[in-house]
């Protein structure tokens, strides 16, 4: 099993608390640092301060050297497609070619309306994230002078440059063009399923446990094979909730932390217990069983979801105890 580490940036966490939870994980060994690209700032209260995704991404690129860095996910009302994929590979040069690109159609209502941002129903976000993938990929992809019509964005005689870093591993054009690994996901909707598979390398479950996640892995294969792509081609991937402590005494602690910062009163912990059948909880023992579980599902690499990001000493537990031994 992959992991990486994903945090809710806000929460709360400014800049330096960001670099804090990406240099730990560095360190720790996590091939990937994500984060959230969210205005509003939750759970756990609202009112909190709150960074943009790619203005942190940004300065966390020079201050690391070898964890590749992402938003989980990007949402297609934010930016226009072609700024995105300016900014993320302005992003991409800055870290060296360690950028993983991840693309979603977005959902909060309310954060948008506070931002000024249009929010349209969800068969026009969805349509308008098919259109965005198609940019990217012509951004990065096709040579200058590449032209796109579509219902949402129109692009005459592109002039893109840079193009993303030419590094080991990336997916390649037969005309040797590279781009960075992009990432579609959510819950498992059809739509979203047929776009991965249409544009991109991995797709990421979210508030999924391990016996949906074979139902969802299933359909997911189906609509490979159904548009004549190779089921192993598209990497599985999920985040998942993570409360891990080196002992039963040391998982309580945590878990009356997890509580507090995310606003639960209710002192029976029935929120957490809910989400035991699809979070990581409990000792070294009981989260490498949990994550056998995804493994036997199909999932091959892991964003652990860490609603503790100021516990930095549970990021050090997390790599000690899981990368290389599940």
């Amino acid at each position: 099993m992959r992991f990486a580490i994903m945090i809710e940036a806000q929460m709360g966490l400014s800049y330096l608390d960001q670099l804090a939870v990406a240099r730990r994980a560095e360190a720790a060994g996590f091939e990937a640092f994500f984060r959230s690209d969210h205005y509003a700032s939750f759970p756990g209260g609202s009112g909190k301060p709150t960074t943009d995704a790619w203005g942190v991404l940004a300065g966390i690129a020079r201050e690391t050297t070898t964890i590749r860095l992402g938003a989980l996910v990007s949402p297609v009302t934010y930016r226009h497609p072609g700024q995105l994929v300016k900014l993320m590979t302005t992003v991409d040069e800055m870290s060296g070619g360690r950028l993983e690109a991840g693309f979603g159609a977005g959902w909060n209502e309310e954060e948008h309306r506070s931002n000024g941002l249009a929010f349209p129903p969800i068969d026009v976000r969805a349509a308008m994230l098919e259109e965005q993938l198609a940019v990217a990929h012509g951004l990065w992809t096709e040579p200058d002078g590449w032209s796109f019509d579509g219902q949402y964005v129109t692009i005459v005689g592109a002039q893109f440059d840079p193009k993303p870093v030419d590094v080991a591993g990336r997916p390649r054009t037969a005309s040797g063009a590279v781009r960075p690994r992009i990432i579609v996901g959510g819950e498992g909707a059809p739509r979203s399923m047929r776009m991965a598979v249409r544009w991109a390398d991995e797709f990421n479950l979210s508030s999924t446990g391990p016996e949906l996640a074979i139902e969802k892995q299933a359909k997911l294969t189906a609509a490979c094979l159904a548009a004549d792509r190779d089921p192993a081609s598209l990497t599985r991937s999920a985040m998942i909730g993570t409360l891990m402590g080196a002992d039963q005494a040391q998982v309580a602690d945590r878990a009356a932390k997890l509580l507090g910062a995310l606003g639960v009163t209710d002192a029976s912990s029935d929120w957490l217990e809910a989400r035991r059948a699809r979070w990581i909880i409990g000792t070294p023992d009981e989260a490498r069983a949990m994550i056998g579980r995804f493994a036997a599902a199909g999932i091959e690499r892991i964003m652990l979801q860490d609603f503790l990001p100021w516990d930095l000493e549970m990021i050090d537990l997390l790599g000690a105890e899981l990368i290389g031994r599940v």
